[in-house]
């Protein structure tokens, strides 16, 4: 019963999130260190801050550039309430100096330009982030610290608010572990990409060769994950390099596709025994999903590549833990009626889910 449950619920998450299938909200936070002088920039999804302080007007649901000028006095003093700078002689004064609007993969942004004045010059820099913590406890603010061509990064959400780093001795272990965890938790809250190694995983048991047995049902599991791994890694890391950019609206319905035809596979084979053929193929959009992240924050090389990598692994680290719950379940439910019914039905209802993240997305509109 316990196991008819957790898979239930697996299923019932995709069903009832739709809008978290976006790309989770985030915000980008680029600070330079110059003296006692620092000048930053600080770009907010239009679309979180109509949410937290109402941009739209006119009701419309579109945003024009004279609504959104409208509230520069309330987009700058809502952000700079909920973000504080400090060094060990006292506290920063923030003064914005433009506000401007730029594109990211998943939309627009409101661009604060400012300028922060320290006592001191900063060996130590604290930063007390609080962006939308009241609205969506899964916003991040994702930083990028720059001092004489030394970069830190570091990650903040409502559990870890406030941070010191060193501008000039960044701590580079602790910068790969915060994207390790960004890895794993990208892929965790990423329910199209679950929902579509899901749907290329529940015929595991009953396909294995030799029948009924779970090492076989282990090496088929494998080759779907191994096959998905070895394709969102390449496009990953081309895509985060900058060697090649998809249009975001493109990715995001492609990815909704996906889930679709695997989801559709277990109810009339489509792919006829080449599910780690589909999953590399569809393997390769879905690492342009988990790329705009890394994209976004617009890191050097330098510090790119190691953040590249621990955001990979922590992908994998949350594939393998979504493995390791999933393949004893599956295997231990595999000879009942509730498994052959969950094959069928459940992955009707997964090709819907996704058939409603598809038109969202295809045709930005929300249902």
């Amino acid at each position: 019963m316990m196991a008819r449950l957790i898979l239930f619920l697996a299923l019932l998450c995709g069903a009832i999130s739709p809008a978290q299938a976006h790309k989770p909200s985030d915000s980008y936070l680029s600070l330079t260190v110059q003296g006692e002088r620092m000048t930053g920039q600080w770009d907010i999804a239009l679309r979180d801050l109509d949410f937290a302080i109402g941009l739209d007007q006119d009701g419309d649901g579109k945003l024009t550039w004279d609504e959104i000028r409208a509230r520069h006095a309330a987009i700058g003093a809502y952000a700079l309430e909920r973000l504080k700078l400090s060094t060990e002689q006292g506290p920063c004064a923030i003064n914005i100096a433009d506000q401007l609007i730029d594109n990211h993969t998943d939309g627009a942004y409101n661009v604060l330009r400012f300028a922060v004045t320290c006592p001191a010059p900063p060996t130590r820099l604290t930063i007390d982030y609080r962006l939308f913590a009241d609205l969506d406890p899964q916003h991040k603010g994702l930083l990028r610290l720059t001092h004489d061509g030394l970069t830190s990064t570091a990650i903040f959400d409502p559990q870890h608010a406030r941070q010191t780093l060193s501008p000039t001795a960044p701590d580079r272990w602790n910068q790969f572990a915060t994207y390790v965890k960004e890895g794993v938790w990208h892929i965790w809250i990423g329910y199209d990409h679950i929902l579509f190694l899901l749907s290329l995983r529940l015929p595991a048991v009953l396909l294995a060769a030799p029948s009924d047995n779970l090492r076989g049902a282990f090496v088929d599991v494998l080759k779907v994950v191994t096959a998905f791994t070895l394709a969102h890694s390449l496009t990953l890391t081309l895509a985060s390099l900058s060697l090649i950019a998809l249009p975001s609206r493109f990715v995001e319905s492609a990815i909704a596709a996906s889930v679709i035809l695997a989801a559709v596979n277990n109810i009339y084979p489509l792919f006829r025994g080449r599910r780690p053929i589909a999953a590399f193929a569809f393997g390769l959009i879905h690492g342009f999903g988990f790329a705009s992240v890394l994209i976004d924050l617009g890191l050097p090389k330098t510090s790119l590549l190691a953040s590249l990598f621990g955001f990979n692994l922590g992908v994998e680290l949350g594939q393998l833990c979504i493995v390791a719950l999933f393949l004893p379940l599956a295997f231990t439910l595999r000879n009942t009626i509730f498994y052959r019914r969950l094959l069928t039905g459940g992955s009707a209802a997964i090709a819907l889910v996704a058939m409603v993240w598809f038109v969202e997305r295809a045709f930005d509109m929300q249902m």
